[in-house]
């Protein structure tokens, strides 16, 4: 509205020019000029009525139609327990107790599904494999091991290379599962097992970019390995052997001890001067050092708040020692814990230091910065 109002001021100041500096008595520009104004006014006009007006409702458009696709979806997940029963059971028990692997497969967005099944079996101990359906049948299938199990997804079943790859895993003799849409398709009826993942609708509002069957085929494929892990009893400490790298892995595997080796130990004696506590604090840069007594027995901790408190209280320095400005018995933790614990430790007690210990003895400290910088935090 502000560039409308210029325009229209800039315009009718030349206007008014015109109509001044005209000697003939004609108007003619000056009409011109107020005919161009008029069309700009009306043009504008029209803008903001209609293509404002538009932007507002494609907003309220979106925001309908990303809800209405979130529903979809999670009524198709909804009807999945429908779809688990004993044969799902069955189907379970054959991959748990096979030697070999799970070889798994599809085509299109199925064979992405595929990947992504893959990777969950194989970080919760199931040793999986992908097959893309199209290579399966141009050399892939000599992957196959005797001892495998082959896992097939597909929304209908009846794909050009589902139909061709059924058949030679049937002849290959290994058991297949099939997780597909359609009960009544080639895939289906073929399988060992069926795992069901039929889909009201798509959430495509033309019923046809595979959206809920492939929500669908990704939970069925959830389910199938949490089963899995839950009956080959897999434990946090499994999981931490199969995820070393990044934050997840360091919080299932990271321990107290390789936080504390990398730090410098600080400790001044009950009796040290002032000077010594602030010179070791300052020096091992840990913003705070232990006070131990001549057997080296934890005693208190000083940290570099308790100096600023004590220089608030007092004026002469020269007489006091560790002793008399320490907290005592402070809070520890043994260094062949996991270092997340130390994190929840910390945040429950409000400080920013832990005291490490190694059957009883002072092994070091540990600051909430090394946890931060390890990306526990």
């Amino acid at each position: 509205m502000f560039c409308i109002a210029v325009k229209t001021k800039t315009m009718a100041i030349k206007f008014e020019k015109v109509k001044k500096n005209t000697d003939t008595g004609r108007f003619e520009p000056g009409i011109e000029v107020f005919v161009k104004l008029c069309r700009f006014l009306i043009e504008k006009i029209i803008f903001n009525t209609y293509f404002c007006k538009k932007l507002s409702l494609d907003k309220k458009l979106i925001i309908q139609t990303a809800v209405e696709t979130i529903g979809i979806e999670r009524d198709a997940i909804g009807q999945l327990s429908n779809f688990i029963d004993e044969h799902f059971a069955d189907a379970i028990q054959c991959i748990h107790e096979i030697k070999g692997r799970v070889i798994i497969s599809g085509i299109g967005k199925s064979a992405i599904i595929a990947q992504k099944i893959v990777a969950t079996l194989n970080s919760t101990g199931t040793a999986s494999i992908f097959m893309h359906a199209a290579d399966a049948i141009h050399g892939d299938l000599g992957m196959m091991r005797p001892d495998d199990i082959a896992i097939v997804i597909s929304k209908s079943g009846e794909s050009a290379e589902i139909k061709v790859l059924v058949p030679l895993i049937k002849n290959f003799g290994n058991k297949l599962v099939a997780i597909c849409g359609s009960a009544k398709s080639l895939l289906a009826t073929q399988a060992d097992f069926l795992i069901n993942t039929t889909v009201d609708a798509e959430a495509c509002p033309n019923n046809l970019a595979p959206t809920s069957s492939t929500t669908a085929q990704m939970v069925m494929g959830d389910a199938i390995a949490v089963c899995l892990l839950k009956l080959k009893g897999f434990t946090a400490d499994d999981f931490a052997r199969f995820h070393p790298g990044g934050a997840l892995g360091k919080q299932l595997y990271l321990k107290v001890s390789a936080l504390s080796a990398a730090n410098e130990k600080p400790a001044v004696f009950l009796r040290d001067s002032i000077q010594k506590v602030i010179l070791e604090i300052s020096g091992k840069r840990l913003g705070a050092t232990v006070v131990t007594d001549d057997l080296q027995q934890i005693k208190g901790i000083i940290t570099d708040g308790d100096i600023r408190r004590m220089l608030e209280k007092h004026s002469n320095l020269s007489s006091i020692q560790a002793a008399d400005i320490m907290s005592p018995d402070p809070k520890t933790i043994d260094a062949d814990v996991l270092a997340v614990n130390a994190l929840q430790h910390m945040q429950k007690n409000n400080i920013s230091q832990l005291v490490v210990t190694h059957n009883g003895h002072y092994a070091g400290m540990i600051h909430i910065h090394d946890l931060i910088k390890e990306g526990i935090i």
